[in-house]
């Protein structure tokens, strides 16, 4: 498996700097935050794109995804939610990303099935955009969503192969699905995986890798035993937690115990 860190973790941190800390820590890639208080954006020009990912080329480290903030089960007009997602996919086509990331965001005001189908409809016709651009959409497990089920609930109407799942390791736990569970649900679609660890279920303060009660060891080890092979992405979500260690000073231990358990589990 590829080992990857999102910028939620040094927020407006300069690309250089981005570059740099993932390729002398060890890590083979980065998810991208778009947002515009983010050295990387939709609103970036050409240009800046091009010099966004000639960095990372150079470096030798790969732009995993474009993590957005389109919610497809929100209420409201389909028009400006595809509106968002291809300035996303776009973006993602620039950098040379193969994933975005968008999150479900189904509100109070509408029933369970009428936000899957939202969800599924918005997915279905940015599916056929992300296709001909070349980028596959991830539904992460997050919010009115966040179990695996749930998020299947969603893909499973869409059926398309570039609508798929990012599967958020703390919020399916939150919801009460244990790893098999979540990997069972969530495998045929799965794009990578988001690790992350916290004190409890209701401290969602990050911590270090291995320092909290997520069931990283029981996930690498389903993952492990399936032979998937994809990316493990570490979201430090410091952006929302000043109080927070500052990630760079942890992302070598961070490395070094996904390895462990990766090598546990071969």
């Amino acid at each position: 498996m590829k080992l990857a860190f999102s910028t939620l973790g040094v927020p407006g941190l300069p690309i250089s700097d981005v570059v740099w800390l993932a390729a002398s820590h060890g890590y083979h890639g980065v998810e991208l935050r778009a947002h515009p208080e983010e050295p990387v954006h939709t609103g970036l020009g050409l240009t800046e794109r091009a010099d966004v990912a000639a960095e990372f080329k150079a470096a030798g480290v790969e732009v995993l995804g474009i993590a957005g903030y389109a919610r497809v089960a929100e209420p409201g007009e389909d028009g400006p939610v595809l509106v968002e997602i291809r300035a996303l996919l776009e973006l993602a086509r620039d950098l040379g990303a193969p994933y975005i990331r968008v999150f479900p965001g189904g509100g109070e005001e509408q029933s369970e099935a009428e936000a899957d189908a939202t969800a599924a409809r918005r997915l279905g016709a940015a599916a056929e955009i992300a296709a001909d651009l070349g980028v596959r959409i991830l539904l992460e497990t997050h919010d009115s969503h966040r179990t695996g089920a749930a998020a299947m609930r969603v893909l499973g109407q869409v059926g398309h192969r570039q609508a798929g799942a990012l599967w958020d390791v703390m919020h399916t736990w939150l919801g009460g699905e244990q790893p098999a569970e979540s990997y069972a649900a969530l495998a045929p679609h799965l794009g990578y995986v988001q690790v992350k660890d916290i004190a409890s279920g209701e401290d969602t303060t990050p911590l270090a890798l291995g320092q909290g009660v997520l069931p990283l060891a029981e996930l690498v080890e389903v993952l492990s035993r399936a032979g998937w092979d994809g990316w493990l992405c570490w979201e430090y979500e410091a952006r929302w937690y000043p109080e927070a260690a500052p990630l760079p000073g942890l992302l070598t231990g961070g490395r070094e115990h996904l390895a462990r358990l990766l090598n546990e589990s071969a």
